[in-house]
């Protein structure tokens, strides 16, 4: 029986996210998107017993494309996701991967101590994790 490495989230996730207010534009969040490569916004906590949201790129094409809205009067808080489902860093990559298939996750953001520390998704598990195991 081979003994299988445990690779956690916090040794695949990328640091690199862009948190947002709730009350930006769909336009200044593409604006951000586009400027740093990203797919995903997180929107900050209005509030320390907020919960963080989430806005993907399929968000905004399924809630304000596809409805006709327009960017600039569309706040991100109006299309995002809340309360985002998130992951500890700490998590083994494989149960990260089955909470993903379970709810229908792409990425997540990883959370250590209620502060967003990254991004986690499936490429970085794939990518990432799939090559520290030892074959």
């Amino acid at each position: 029986m081979s003994k299988r490495n445990k690779i956690r989230v916090r040794e695949v996730m990328t640091d690199k996210f862009r948190m947002m207010d709730g009350m930006a534009t769909v336009q200044d969040g593409l604006n951000v998107m586009t400027g740093s490569d990203t797919s995903a916004l997180i929107v900050d906590k209005r509030t320390e017993d907020d919960a963080y949201g989430i806005v993907l790129l399929s968000d905004i094409a399924k809630k304000v494309l596809t409805k006709n809205q327009s960017r600039s009067r569309t706040n991100l808080y109006e299309i995002m996701s809340k309360p985002v489902l998130s992951v500890e860093p700490d998590l083994d990559i494989r149960y990260c991967a089955r909470l993903f298939d379970r709810f229908g996750l792409s990425l997540a953001p990883v959370l250590d101590q209620g502060k967003v520390i990254g991004i986690v998704s499936y490429e970085e598990i794939v990518l990432e994790g799939l090559a520290k195991f030892e074959t």
